[in-house]
C-alpha cells in the first residue's frame, strides 16, 4: 500500500478514513469537524448518530457511513491503492504539502498518482483559457519552460488550452509538473488529456485529486479544485483569460491565501485579455517577463540560495541544520526561522545542486 514510510496510520484506520471521504455531503471542513471532535476516523464512524448530529452534521452522512456503497468506495480505493505509483496523502500525516495545509479548507486526503514528493517543492501554477489563442500558447510554453527550467514546478488543471501547453512545457525540457483534477483519478477529464497524464506518471510528475477515485466531471468541481492549484503554489500566472473564466477564480483565491498573482496583459481588441487586465487593475503584477515573476517571489533571488562564493555547502545553514537532523519542510522552516516559500526555493536550489534529498516527506542533507 502506497502510504508514505512516515506514515503511522493503522489499515483499519486508513479504510476508515477513506469511508468518511467518500460521504455525501461531508467536505473538507465537515471532516475536519468530525476529525476534531472524534480524534480518528475510526472513532467517528463507531459513534452514535446523536453524536453527528449535535456537532450539526446533515443526517444524510449519518446515515450513509455504514452504506453498502459507502464500504465498497473504500475498498475500491484501498485496492487502487496497491498499484503502482498510486499513493494518498493524509492531512495529518509529514508528507502532506505544508502550504496547503495552511488552507482552512484544506483536502483531509489527496489521491496522487506518480511521484508525490514534488507536492512539496516549490511550484507556480498557470492557468488559463481552454480556448486559448495561438500567441497564448506560445507565451504559456516559453513561460513554463523557463519557470521549470529555474527549479519550479509547474501545477496547473489539466485542461485543455493553457494547461495543457503548461504542462507539456515543463514536460519537454525534463522538467516537473503537476496536474490537479476536477475529477476522480479513473475519469480524467478531459479525456483527450489522457496521453499527457500518462506521460506526466510515467516521468516523475504527479497527477492529484482529493475526489473520490470514481467522481465525474460535474461542474462544482472545477472551482472546488481551484483553490487546491492555488494553495500548493508560490503564486499564480494567468496568461489569457476573459472576465468569465474560471481561470480568475483561481487568481482570487491565490490572493486570499497570500499568495502571488501575475497577469500577462494583452491587446485591448481580445476578449481573452479582458481577464487578465481586471486582475492588473485589481493589484496583479503585471507579467512580461519570466523576472517579473522571479523578483516578485519572496527570497527566490535576493537569498543566499547559491552554494558558490561565501556559502558553501558545509556551512548553508539549511546543510548545517539537516546534517543534525532530517526534517519536514514546516520543522525546517521553524528551526531556521525562515518563511516556507523562501525556505522551499532555497531546499530546490540546494537539491539541484546535489547538497539535499527529499525522501518520505523529510529533508536529508546529502555526504559531501
Amino acid at each position: 500500500m502506497s502510504l508514505s514510510d512516515c506514515s503511522r496510520i493503522s489499515p483499519a484506520e486508513l479504510e476508515a478514513r477513506l469511508r468518511l471521504h467518500g460521504l455525501p455531503e461531508l467536505g473538507p471542513r465537515r471532516y475536519s469537524t468530525l476529525f476534531s471532535a472524534f480524534g480518528s476516523a475510526s472513532s467517528a464512524l463507531s459513534a452514535p448518530a446523536s453524536a453527528w448530529r449535535a456537532l450539526g452534521l446533515p443526517a444524510v452522512c449519518a446515515e450513509a457511513r455504514r452504506s453498502a456503497v459507502v464500504r465498497d468506495g473504500a475498498s475500491a480505493a484501498l485496492r487502487w491503492l496497491e498499484g503502482c505509483k498510486h499513493h494518498v496523502l493524509l492531512h495529518d500525516q509529514c508528507n502532506y504539502p505544508a502550504l496547503l495545509s495552511e488552507l482552512n479548507d484544506a483536502p483531509p486526503l489527496l489521491f496522487v498518482a506518480g511521484e508525490p514528493s514534488i507536492l512539496e517543492k516549490p511550484q507556480l501554477a498557470m492557468v488559463g483559457s481552454r480556448r486559448a489563442s495561438r500567441p497564448a500558447l506560445d507565451t504559456a510554453t516559453a513561460f513554463s519552460r523557463a519557470l521549470a527550467g529555474a527549479g519550479f514546478v509547474i501545477t496547473s488543471g489539466l485542461a485543455l488550452g493553457i494547461d495543457g501547453a503548461a504542462h507539456q512545457a515543463a514536460l519537454d525540457i525534463g522538467g516537473q509538473t503537476i496536474g490537479v483534477l476536477g475529477t476522480g483519478l479513473q475519469k480524467l477529464y478531459p479525456q483527450r488529456h489522457h496521453a499527457l497524464a500518462d506521460a506526466m506518471i510515467a516521468s516523475g510528475s504527479a497527477v492529484v485529486s482529493e475526489f473520490p477515485l470514481d467522481a465525474g466531471p460535474l461542474p462544482g468541481n472545477f472551482p472546488r479544485r481551484n483553490r487546491i492549484i492555488s494553495g500548493l503554489s508560490l503564486g499564480v500566472l494567468v496568461v489569457e483569460a476573459s472576465v468569465a473564466s474560471g481561470s480568475l477564480i483561481t487568481a482570487r483565491l491565490a490572493a486570499e491565501q497570500g499568495r502571488e498573482v501575475y497577469a500577462i496583459p494583452g491587446s485591448i481588441h481580445h476578449p481573452g485579455a479582458r481577464g487578465c487586465h481586471q486582475l492588473i487593475r485589481d493589484g496583479a503584477t503585471l507579467v512580461e517577463t519570466v523576472e517579473h515573476i522571479l523578483e516578485g517571489l519572496h527570497g527566490w533571488r535576493s537569498m543566499p540560495l547559491s552554494t558558490g562564493g561565501m556559502f558553501t555547502p558545509s556551512c548553508h545553514l539549511l546543510v548545517q541544520l539537516l546534517q543534525a537532523s532530517p526534517y519536514t519542510s514546516e520543522g525546517l522552516a521553524s528551526a531556521s526561522g525562515w518563511e516556507l516559500p523562501a525556505l522551499l526555493a532555497a531546499l530546490t536550489e540546494l537539491e539541484l545542486e546535489g547538497h539535499v534529498v527529499l525522501e518520505a516527506g523529510r529533508w536529508f542533507a546529502r555526504a559531501s
